[in-house]
């Protein structure tokens, strides 16, 4: 029997971990790879290209809205299903506009998640039951909400900016980590702060925290 391959991208050990031994019970399972980062989740899709992803939205370095627009435009077959502790709509809708099949909330029972994978590798979407019935009954869709920027669509760029600012990254931290110049860096930086009306760097981390780009505790500098 053919196993559904895939890739673990999740920064908590402990829960990754977790998630490994919990899937390798079923067999029709292969964990193919573990991600600790954004920036690792998509290399690993590009060269294994797994079947499905269990993301985390909350990633270091890249988090996992982006990470997955990312992997899904490199390698069109995988399909992602969110894992996330937080299950607001601005965070679903996020979560599909990204190109997710499926978003799980962390509370969910193995059941869930075994059948979350199963019905996305069929071509289908899987809601956490809590998060399904909201979306039926509130008739949400992918148009009705948007953490960024007040309905202003940011770049891959700039969120990929953003999150480094939020994670501390001074600006020639953040070029060498990209592969681009400091000018380049700046540039996004002031378009960033355009976009969102907010002209600090405590004020861009509190965003990013807000938008579930980060968690809180990436960044306890903040004041």
């Amino acid at each position: 029997m053919k196993k559904i391959t895939i890739l673990l991208a999740e920064d908590h050990m402990f829960v990754r971990e977790g998630l490994r031994r919990m899937l390798e019970l079923e067999t029709d399972f292969e964990v193919v790879a573990e991600a600790s980062n954004g920036r690792e989740a998509v290399a690993f899709v590009k060269k294994l290209r797994p079947e499905i992803v269990l993301m985390d939205i909350a990633m270091p370095q890249l988090n996992g809205l982006e990470a997955s627009r990312q992997m899904l435009k490199a390698v069109a077959t995988t399909k992602v299903i969110m894992l996330s502790a937080h299950s607001d709509d601005a965070y679903i809708s996020e979560a599909t506009n990204s190109g997710a099949s499926g978003f799980l909330v962390k509370q969910s029972s193995a059941q869930s998640v075994c059948q979350a994978i199963r019905e996305v590798h069929k071509g289908r979407t899987y809601f956490s039951p809590s998060v399904e019935k909201r979306l039926r009954d509130r008739n949400i869709t992918s148009r009705d909400s948007s953490l960024l920027a007040g309905g202003k669509q940011l770049s891959s760029r700039e969120m990929e900016i953003l999150q480094l600012i939020a994670e501390g990254k001074a600006n020639k931290q953040t070029a060498i980590e990209l592969g681009i110049s400091i000018k380049t860096v700046e540039k996004h930086r002031e378009n960033l702060m355009a976009k969102l009306d907010i002209h600090d760097t405590a004020g861009l981390t509190r965003y990013a925290i807000g938008a579930g780009i980060i968690e809180s505790r990436v960044q306890l500098t903040i004041v």
